[in-house]
């Protein structure tokens, strides 16, 4: 809570929000206007206002001084005019609040005194009026440097240097006798000339400089900073910026070896756009002293300016045979260059003057692209009877009104949800509250303007001076949408502050994805109405294919790939717009003290505080301001649109850059901000070999859902109370834990009598409850916006877009609320289309319920059925009343969603016929340490196969007990040779102890992970001595790995296999890179840290970014990673094969990486093709093929064959690691291998 209390309620705020002094009129303007001013109702701009009010200060100022010269014309020649004219009190009564009454001259002072008295009240009216004068004169002065900023900012463009500066003294001279030459088209001739004398490849003076490679050139720093810094200035239209800028690297040596053809390019289509053939042609100027040689874009450029400006067909006729002399083709401007139709209009008209018979070649209709994988041939198999693709449960006229709901979100950019927060009572406070916030929030709306208008003042400056400013950034968003992001981060900032960092990535990578929204709305509206037909439930297609392919049929143009901004950039801007915020944002100083002179204070102040032994800068907003915003307790969230599950079916994925949302654009595969090389190796990768991956991440996203509206009340009654965190329902602010008290108490560390023992362990308490109090306060806010979106959601269907992490893993885009979080997240959730149960599915929605309850793990199919019957009453019991019957699910491994099937079985067996039941309840299959299951597979190792049930049994293997047992079996050798520690854990030793040891270490855990993981479970076990918990751990550990060692000896050798690998690969200066069975090419993006300092302002931000490719690999993650990361890209594998055949099948198909969900009649069926997917994977000879792949991208280069670490790499990766005798068939038989 905060340290300042709001004395006697609303009568603080009033106090608060007076004047100082007498209240006078101002009373009357509401509770601001002390603070802030009189109100003024007039509708002129501030600075037409500004401008009026001294304007009727200089008319009062004449009426004083024909005063001073009536007092003169009566006599009073003791006064001069100069002293008379320094006495004005009232020159300033109308802004201070309104004029006091003169004060009355004592009785004594009248009569004899009266001319003394003149004399006083004259001098002090003297002094006034030359003070007012002053006044005067500043305001002037301030008046006319405003007017002035105003005329230069209508101005400034025209000071922006078009004219290059060329290097070359013989271009230089070439291009002066042209500006001053006689030729009628002087410019048309230019071009033509510059055309014929441009180089075909880099000039020996240019050599050094950057040739762009297109989508394979690696724009790192400065480079990816000017190409961005560019394209923003076509996008807001300061098209002479971008040329002015491009003009002042240009003209010096050392920033000219930064500019590529991409970005003269990018110049000259922009003055094409415009018709400017002078401008284009300093550009041409320009690259040709650069070394450059204009390609087809360049030439577009050339042409579509002459197509706007109708020139003669001479000059266009040369210009076609250069581009022809180049080795350039005709068609090739219609085929390989993006161009709208307009554009693309007005470079026909040109071509047309010089060939009018010419005809643009038709959109190249793509040959058809088959996937070559043999693990896919089925997948994309024409005419197979046996395909059954699923259809939604909604007609086409439903889709249509969800896409139109999503359509205006994503316009909008943002959501505003209702609060789940306890509503307080309206009481006199509260309202108080709301009413101070609003006033205080209209005032900040203007501040914000006034102060991002002087930012872009200062930044415009900056560019004109040739530096890569702010500015067009800036300028992306309207001052609106800026000033409504910047008042949406300061209501959410928690009371704690946030990294100052933190918060600069955060408003920088905001304003990054709102600019990238496109606005094709009725083009795109057209064309997903067909494409609906394929989902919806009362319309039919010609042919049954899957949503890309009828997608992609349909003719859409492939989505623009928008360039990546660097991390300095996003945090640059970030930074500028929170230091706006900073500066814009006060408050009155008596809203912290009632009694305080009504003065500004910042509402958020930059402190600089300890996280992880490091110092870091923090803006925190002031107490006053977070405890008034907790006594008005507004109860609403804003969420970004992209944050937030969509309202209609996504978009199917065709590209590595197009897909889910409508006008959001998504990566296919998420990344750091500023990393390229994912994209890059996709965009170089066939885009047939992408379709396995596309076709997945599509089939997913296409579940519709809906909130379990039962399980949500019950949780809001909770949550509402004080949390149940034994339920995972976190507790509020209210009951965290307060810092000591009494001999424990902080300011005791102050006392000289308190030891230095005492202080350290005082301090340590301290640190222990603020950190608790901090991860409570992270976990409410969690459920908080996820219990908020689901009401929200309440009575919807909606549905969660996926992408992938650059080793193929699957996630949902919306991070707030989906079926991947907790126990609690997933329970709120099921399938929106239900299904009748058939004669099986009742009883996997029994062993479903058992298997959550974590009890008989290791027994039979059967006997969990059975168990479940035994447990109905407490089943039916738990179903109806939760809260206050037994309660017998709280005491599951998975509480709430035990109690959602509770639910579920109860509606079910009391329906007449539990087989035509309609179910919308989600059964899961696990794999068994699936992580294992993959490594025994890959090694054929018989005796890991056992223990991870890919071998058929009667009943299922438990690796995780069979782990404990052996390391039961090591302490009790080591407990009768005298070893302390084992001993101690003599009955200690348990599954749960060891499990999450087991089931990360095949993930690259070390044994440092394992051994925070142990301490954690030892500490959790109250009768443990914990003053052995370190000691135990540290042993456990130890005998954990061992036993791994002995029971997968096979897994062991393939980890090192891998990791030699990666350490050697590393070491050549490479990352590590492969291509998983479905086709998905994947680089693990770790590199050497680089430093990246942003200077100035607040503070200066230094952060480390591990992605700059120009960067050394490092070592140690290359190495540590590779293991894991290849494993993960074999289950994601795996779980993509089984979307897309359960999709044939007609199933309704979700995972959580290798949990996999289907309704409880498809069980049966899932698990056939999740077993069958499996084998068909492992059949494959995936280790040889990774060798080969290593050999042919890391050895094959002759110019490095001579290096020991590729003559050591080719060694390790020959010696491929023998496999066992397994036999891959038996996992097809295998009950227990998702179960």
């Amino acid at each position: 809570m905060s340290a300042v209390r709001w004395g006697r309620g609303a009568a603080g705020f009033g106090r608060a929000l007076w004047p100082a002094g007498t209240p006078g009129l101002l009373a009357e303007e509401g509770a601001l206007g002390g603070v802030w001013g009189r109100k003024r109702s007039s509708t002129a701009s501030p600075c037409e206002q500004d401008r009026r009010k001294d304007w009727g200060h200089a008319e009062l100022l004449e009426v004083l001084k024909a005063r001073v010269r009536q007092l003169q014309a009566e006599g009073m020649a003791e006064v001069t005019v100069k002293r008379v004219a320094k006495r004005v009190a009232v020159a300033r009564a109308p802004e201070a609040g309104g004029a006091q009454p003169p004060r009355q001259a004592p009785a004594g002072a009248k009569g004899a005194g009266a001319k003394g008295a003149a004399a006083t009240l004259s001098s002090r009216w003297a002094q006034k009026l030359d003070s007012d004068q002053q006044l005067m004169e500043k305001r002037k002065q301030r008046l006319e440097g405003k007017l002035q900023k105003r005329v230069e900012k209508g101005a400034w463009q025209k000071q922006l240097r078009l004219e290059p500066r060329l290097l070359s003294r013989k271009l230089a001279s070439q291009l002066q006798h042209w500006e001053q030459g006689a030729p009628r088209s002087p410019w048309e001739e230019q071009l033509a000339q510059l055309l014929q004398e441009a180089p075909h490849r880099l000039s020996s003076e240019a050599a050094a400089a950057p040739v762009d490679r297109g989508p394979e050139s690696r724009l790192e720093g400065q480079q990816q900073r000017l190409l961005s810094f560019f394209e923003c200035c076509l996008l807001t239209g300061h098209l002479p910026l971008a040329h002015h800028v491009l003009v002042t690297h240009h003209s010096k040596s050392q920033q000219q070896r930064l500019l590529t053809l991409s970005m003269y390019n990018m110049v000259m289509l922009g003055w094409a756009r415009q018709g400017s053939f002078k401008e284009l042609t300093y550009v041409f100027f320009m690259l040709k002293d650069a070394g450059l040689a204009p390609d087809l874009q360049s030439y577009a450029a050339a042409l579509q300016c002459m197509g706007r400006l109708d020139q003669d067909a001479g000059t266009i006729r040369r210009c076609l045979k250069q581009m022809a002399q180049d080795g350039l083709q005709l068609q090739g401007l219609f085929t390989a260059v993006p161009l709208s139709a307009e554009e693309r209009a007005e470079l026909l008209r040109a071509v047309r003057k010089a060939k009018p018979a010419f005809t643009p070649p038709r959109p190249p209709v793509p040959p058809p692209q088959v996937n070559t994988s043999p693990l896919l041939r089925e997948i994309y198999a024409k005419q197979d009877p046996a395909v059954s693709y699923p259809r939604l449960h909604l007609s086409l006229k439903e889709l249509q009104g969800l896409f139109q709901q999503q359509l205006r979100v994503e316009m909008a950019t943002t959501i505003t949800v209702e609060s789940v927060e306890k509503v307080p009572l309206l009481t006199k406070e509260v309202l108080h509250a709301r009413k101070t916030l609003a006033g205080l929030r209209t005032r900040w709306r203007t501040a914000l303007y006034r102060e991002l208008q002087e930012t872009k003042e200062n930044e415009a400056h900056a560019a004109r001076e040739g530096r890569l400013s702010l500015f067009p950034y800036l300028c992306l968003l309207s001052e609106k949408e800026v000033v409504r992001m910047l008042l949406q981060t300061l209501q959410a900032l928690p009371a704690q502050g946030e990294s100052l960092l933190f918060l600069a990535h955060e408003l920088g990578l905001r304003v990054f994805k709102r600019k990238q929204l496109r606005n094709e709305v009725q083009e795109l509206e057209q064309r997903y109405s067909k494409y609906l037909h394929l989902l919806a439930s009362d319309t039919q297609v010609a042919e049954p294919c899957l949503p890309r392919q009828h997608w992609e049929a349909l003719g859409v143009p492939e989505a623009p790939h928008e360039q990546p901004w660097p991390m300095s950039v996003v945090v640059q801007l970030g930074k500028q717009l929170a230091e706006v915020l900073v500066r814009a944002a006060q408050m009155p100083s008596s809203l912290a003290a009632p009694r305080s002179p009504g003065t500004l204070i910042p509402v958020l102040y930059h402190v600089y505080s300890f996280r992880s032994f490091r110092q870091i800068g923090i803006l925190k907003p002031h107490p006053a301001f977070t405890q008034l915003l907790e006594t008005a307790a507004e109860r609403t969230l804003t969420f970004e649109s992209t944050d937030v599950p969509m309202l209609c079916p996504p978009l199917p994925w065709t590209s590595p850059h197009s897909g889910a949302f409508l006008l959001s654009p998504t990566k296919m595969m998420r990344s750091v901000e500023g990393s390229q090389q994912h994209q890059l190796l996709l965009e170089r990768c066939p885009p047939a070999e992408l379709h396995g991956a596309l076709d997945a991440l599509t089939q997913l996203g296409n579940c519709a859902w809906r909130v379990n509206g039962r399980v949500l009340d019950l949780v809001l009654q909770l949550f509402a109370d004080k949390g149940c965190p034994r339920l995972g329902v976190p507790a509020p602010p209210s009951e965290a834990p307060r810092p000591p008290e009494g001999r424990r108490a902080p300011n005791r560390c102050l006392l000289p009598e308190v030891s230095p023992a005492e202080k350290a362990e005082m301090r340590r308490e301290l640190a222990r409850r603020l950190k608790v109090a901090r991860e409570m306060q992270s976990l409410r806010a969690d459920a908080l916006y996820r219990l908020s979106l689901a009401r929200h959601l309440r009575h919807r269907v909606f549905w969660l877009p996926h992408n992938m992490d650059f080793r193929g893993r699957t996630y949902p885009c919306s991070p707030h609320f989906n079926h991947l979080g907790s126990d609690l997240a997933r329970a709120l959730l099921e399938f929106a289309q239900g299904r009748p149960l058939g004669p099986h599915g009742l009883n996997w929605l029994k062993i479903h319920l058992v298997n959550l309850t974590g009890l008989k793990k290791r027994e039979s199919l059967q006997a969990r059925r059975d168990y479940a019957d035994e447990l109905m009453e407490d089943i039916l019991d738990s179903a109806d009343r939760p809260m206050t019957g037994r309660k017998w699910w709280m005491e599951a491994d998975e509480p709430w969603q035990a109690l959602a099937c509770c639910m579920e079985v109860a509606r079910a067996v009391r329906a007449p016929d539990p087989a035509a039941y309609v179910s919308h309840f989600p059964v899961h299959q696990d794999g068994s340490c699936n992580g294992l299951q993959h490594y025994a597979a890959l090694g054929r190792d018989s005796v890991g196969a056992a223990s991870v049930n890919l071998l058929p049994s009667d009943l299922p293997q438990d690796v995780y007990s069979e782990v404990a047992a052996q390391v039961e079996v090591f302490r009790r050798q080591d407990a009768e040779q005298g070893v302390q520690v084992a001993q101690v854990l003599e009955g200690f030793i348990s599954r749960k102890v060891v499990k999450q040891t087991v089931m990360t270490v095949v993930y690259g855990v070390t044994r440092y992970g394992g051994r925070l993981q142990i301490e954690k479970r030892l500490r959790e076990i109250h009768d443990f001595p914990q003053d052995f918990v370190w000691e135990a751990s540290h042993y456990l550990v130890r005998q954990v790995f061992n036993s791994l060692q002995e029971m997968f000896s096979g897994t062991r050798s393939i980890q090192r296999w891998l990791t030699e690998s990666a350490r050697l690969i590393s070491h050549t200066g490479s990352a590590v890179e492969w291509v998983t069975p479905l086709g998905i090419p994947i680089i693990q993006p770790y590199h050497r840290d680089s430093k990246v300092m942003i200077k100035g302002g607040l503070q200066s931000l230094t952060f480390s970014s591990s992605v700059d490719t120009s960067q050394k690999p490092n070592t140690l993650k290359q190495k540590n990673g590779f293991p894991p990361n290849f494993i993960h890209s074999l289950d994601s594998s795996h779980m993509m094969l089984t979307a897309l055949h359960c999709y044939r099948k007609g199933l309704t198909f979700v995972s959580v990486h290798d949990c996999f969900w289907t309704h409880a009649a498809d069980v049966a069926v899932m698990n056939q093709v999740c077993r069958e997917q499996f084998v068909r994977l492992h059949s494959q000879p995936i280790l040889h093929n990774l060798s080969r792949f290593l050999i042919e991208r890391f050895c094959s280069d002759p110019r490095t064959s001579k290096s020991i670490w590729v003559s050591r790499l080719m060694d390790t990766l020959l010696s491929v690691p023998k496999t066992g005798t397994f036999n891959l068939e038996q996992v097809k038989h295998s009950t227990y291998f998702f179960s």
